[in-house]
């Protein structure tokens, strides 16, 4: 899912039959296959596997693929006997009435779908409905104890509709509180709905900001309103709004205006002991829902420690992609996801290749976990963090590989969300043993370290990280590597031009991947864990895990 900014970059070698040492814990590397990885991607994001999307026949073929990958290295089933996890899903399509109904101090006046607001709901209900409801503004909709803030205080908003800033307090005015800038998961829309929900709101709305949000509403246009797959969570009664979604910045200017408030009111939100605020407001709409469920899968297997092996470190990548959707211009409707992410999938096998090939095995087991729906919202990692098959707190860490670096060595070395954990000291050691430097993040405020599957290990306290090269190119300079980002952000991310490409060296990736599997092999051969970092908003969850 991830753009290529400082994604986690797999190395691999310039040509197959050359070796690459990586020397850690006395050991040395076997070398990555270049021409086993590129045939792998080629076939991952062949036509034939119809852009790898959950519940298709490229599934099928994809979860038989990693089999048969992780079979031929000599991995033992990571599931039992089995290499297959199975994560029921749920796919859920919203039917929104036209226009959203609002009752003011001021009169009445329509929000129309689409150009206004955007809804979903992870309810199955067929019919649920906003009748009348109080609309509230609560500032960011963050409870953040270690930060001394709960915009939730002093108001209950039980059966009410919040209306809420994204990002987090520390995006305003003073950057001095929260983490400044870079922002924290109390920034993020999933943990917005998730507090409300918290809260026992009946419904939340988020004002979109593309500065803050770090995407423009188009982004929040194309991916909110129809259908959407989540966990099947039958059974569990846990709660969850009855509908969620994002209003526009102009939408948001018209609810403020009719409640007699303007942008102050924001504007205050970003100050310790701002208060929520009822609008006087009521929003009606009526939605039909839609929902099917089914069963899609993650794939793992895993090498057995030879010391501590009920203790795990974890190599993880997404094998789906958006399968087969809207045709672009050259009549090409088949989402292929070679870059994202057939090559970290591709890259998975090899990192187990390097691992079975050591003469001696890692003290600690290695986990190689082939992830489902991360283009859905990351879940199957969701799903595998929620029903470990190896106890959370045996788990050591997560290093994840979302996209590879298909291009250029790079001097840099970004880590998304820096702060997080003790594995960014062993990142920025390996880097200086490369003789590379580690960059800041260009836009630490769009909380990338939020958006791919290690994400989903953070949440559950299991230390995780994102990290790879910048955009500093040896020899070509930053500008050069900028150019290389915008193309393929532009041109191919989450586009049927994101197809294998038989001129790719992947030169930039090698450094990256020697790094991620010294990283590995280190944690692999001791005997601590890793740690989160002061200020961590997953460091609690952790500290009472390892009691």
């Amino acid at each position: 899912m991830r753009n290529l900014y400082f994604l986690p970059a797999i190395a691999l070698l310039a040509a197959a039959c050359n070796q690459n040492e990586s020397k850690s814990s006395g050991e040395t590397a076997a070398a990555f296959n270049r021409d086993s990885m590129m045939q792998n991607i080629k076939v991952l994001s062949s036509d034939s596997f119809e852009g790898r999307k959950p519940f298709s026949a490229g599934e099928t073929k994809t979860v038989a693929f990693l089999e048969n990958a992780f079979k031929q290295l000599g991995l033992e089933p990571g599931n039992g006997s089995s290499y297959v996890q199975d994560v029921p899903m749920v796919e859920i399509t919203p039917y929104a009435d036209a226009v959203m109904k609002v009752q003011s101090p001021n009169g009445s006046f329509d929000l129309n779908k689409t150009d206004d607001f955007v809804v979903s709901t992870e309810r199955t209900d067929s019919v649920i409905s906003l009748d009348n409801d109080e609309l509230v503004f609560a500032g960011y909709g963050v409870v953040a104890p270690e930060y001394n803030w709960n915009d939730y205080a002093g108001i209950d908003v039980k059966g009410k509709v919040v209306l809420v800033m994204v990002n987090d307090p520390g995006f305003g005015v003073d950057t001095t509180i929260f983490k400044g800038k870079t922002m924290t998961y109390y920034g993020r829309w999933t943990y917005k709905y998730e507090e409300a929900a918290r809260q026992g709101a009946k419904g939340i709305f988020i004002i979109h900001n593309t500065e803050a949000a770090s995407y423009p509403f188009s982004v929040v246009q194309s991916s909110w309103g129809s259908s959407n797959l989540y966990l099947d969570k039958r059974g569990d009664n846990q709660y969850h709004c009855a509908l969620q979604g994002w209003v526009s910045a102009d939408a948001a200017k018209k609810l403020l205006a009719a409640a007699g408030k303007d942008s102050s009111l924001l504007v205050s939100a970003n100050k310790q002991g701002f208060k929520a605020v009822p609008l006087g407001e009521k929003l009606s709409l009526k939605v039909r829902v839609k929902s099917s469920y089914n069963t899609s899968h993650n794939v793992l297997a895993k090498l057995t420690g030879s010391k501590r092996p009920d203790e795990y470190v974890i190599y993880t990548a997404h094998w789906d992609h958006l399968g087969i959707g809207q045709p672009d211009a050259k009549g090409d409707s088949i989402y292929n996801g070679a870059i994202d992410n057939a090559s970290g999938t591709a890259a998975l096998i090899e990192m187990a290749r390097a691992f079975t090939s050591l003469k001696e095995k890692p003290e600690r087991s290695i986990l190689f976990l082939a992830v489902t729906a991360e283009e859905q919202g990351l879940l199957g990692s969701k799903y595998y963090a929620e029903h470990p098959v190896y106890p959370l707190d045996k788990t050591v860490a997560d290093l994840n590989m979302d996209v590879v670096d298909a291009y250029n060595k790079k001097k840099d070395v970004v880590i998304a969300g820096q702060g997080q954990n003790e594995l960014e000291d062993y990142v920025e050691a390996e880097a200086k043993q490369q003789g590379r430097y580690l960059a800041p993040e260009a836009h630490p405020e769009a909380g990338h370290y939020f958006r791919s599957d290690h994400f989903s290990f953070a949440k559950v306290g299991v230390p995780a990280i994102s990290s790879g090269g910048g955009v500093d190119v040896v020899g070509k300079g930053k500008e050069y590597g900028e150019k290389l980002e915008d193309d393929y952000n532009a041109n191919r991310y989450h586009q049927p031009a994101d197809e294998y490409d038989s001129t790719w060296t992947f030169d930039g990736g090698l450094q990256d991947m020697q790094m991620l599997f010294s990283i590995g092999d280190k944690l692999a051969n001791e005997t601590t864990f890793p740690k989160w970092k002061d200020g961590s908003e997953f460091k609690a969850v952790r500290d009472g895990m390892m009691k």
